[in-house]
């Protein structure tokens, strides 16, 4: 397909936008200064990425005529660049697809992963602190940061519930598919007789929310301090730290008692509060699209169960598009990129077909 009148638009908008970043008065209106910013950025991305796409045709261009020039020295050097370029493009034009598809505001933010222990008691638990270790890995993998921001240990060592915040380029474009339930089968350590159990943890991925996108209003809160509980060292169990917030319009209640200071434990709650309250504003957006898409991109039912590890017979299978994995050592240890290429593919079929592009 040919995307030159698109793009022609899009170098038309960039240069509106051009100007509005270069306005002194920009910042006059936070809200909307980060509108403007994200869409230079995002536009600035699809251009580059037709530029590139551009200069690279045009050198499998010139190696083609090489080729057909019958000069045994440049022809051959020529012949071996090609396959290399004929990838490349295929790769770009991939990614330039999805570039110019309707832009999805939370795709290039920071993201919060809730990761709960379900169904399985201490299995599930284990298996908590295993999702948590695969996410932190995946974003060592891509040069993200992974922050634990609250966390409820148990018993054995694993987690009931843990928080990450991860911070990076694009965290949520590729973490977004990860909400849902995820079910592991295996043996668990305690067990004697060798029955392969089922547990089952939830996972729940929100785009952190920017105080621009929601506005706390102090009368809607009720804020509580108290002692911390659990293990933390004698620091947390002697002072009063631990903070919950209670957002009165909707019953959201969030708790953090990680941090060691008050203060920090005031602003981590009030972050994760803010991002629930604004996943919950796009969900309600969502509702218009189709119940596949919606499920893809991690807005469906998180009842929904999403994906089976199935470790007797080092099996993943991701239940939304029906694919199957047996890398389940690698993917455990943070290499996820192959669902993730996966999952990319059938939502941007799905949203090309839904763009008529």
């Amino acid at each position: 397909m040919d995307y030159s009148s698109l793009i022609s638009k899009r170098r038309d908008r960039f240069s509106e936008l051009e100007e509005a970043v270069g306005d002194p008065e920009l910042f006059s209106n936070p809200k909307r200064a980060t509108a403007i910013l994200r869409e230079h950025r995002q536009l600035k991305a699809s251009l580059d990425l037709w530029d590139k796409l551009q200069d690279v045709k045009r050198q499998l261009a010139d190696n083609q005529e090489l080729v057909r020039s019958g000069d045994p020295d440049f022809a051959e050097m020529a012949a071996e660049e090609i396959p290399e370029q004929e990838k490349t493009i295929s790769g770009l034009q991939e990614e330039l697809q999805y570039a110019l598809l309707p832009a999805d505001p939370s795709e290039d933010r920071d993201a919060l992963v809730e990761i709960r222990a379900g169904a399985g008691g201490d299995e599930a638990s284990l298996f908590a602190a295993e999702l948590m270790r695969m996410y932190q890995r995946y974003a060592d993998l891509r040069g993200w940061k992974a922050e634990h921001l609250e966390s409820s240990p148990s018993e054995v060592g694993g987690f009931k519930e843990v928080i990450l915040k991860i911070t990076g380029e694009q965290v949520f474009r590729y973490l977004k598919y990860e909400s849902g339930v995820h079910r592991v089968q295996r043996v668990p350590a305690t067990e004697t007789q060798g029955r392969v159990h089922t547990s089952t943890v939830t996972v729940a991925v929100l785009p952190e929310a920017e105080e621009v996108d929601v506005e706390l209003k102090q009368e809607d809160l009720r804020i509580e301090v108290c002692r911390a509980g659990g293990a933390g060292g004698q620091h947390v169990n002697r002072t009063e730290s631990a903070v919950q917030i209670f957002h009165l319009p909707t019953g959201l209640y969030v708790r953090c008692e990680d941090g060691r200071s008050q203060i920090k434990n005031k602003e981590m709650a009030l972050q994760i509060l803010r991002s629930k309250l604004y996943e919950q504003k796009l969900r309600e957006q969502q509702d218009a699209y189709s119940s596949h898409r919606r499920s893809l991109i991690g807005s469906g039912d998180r009842s929904e169960k999403i994906r089976t590890y199935n470790f007797p017979q080092s099996r993943i299978t991701d239940h939304r598009i029906g694919h199957t994995s047996h890398n389940l050592t690698g993917i455990v240890a943070g290499d996820l990129t192959e669902f993730t290429n996966e999952l990319q593919k059938a939502e941007m079929a799905d949203r090309l077909a839904e763009a008529g592009l």
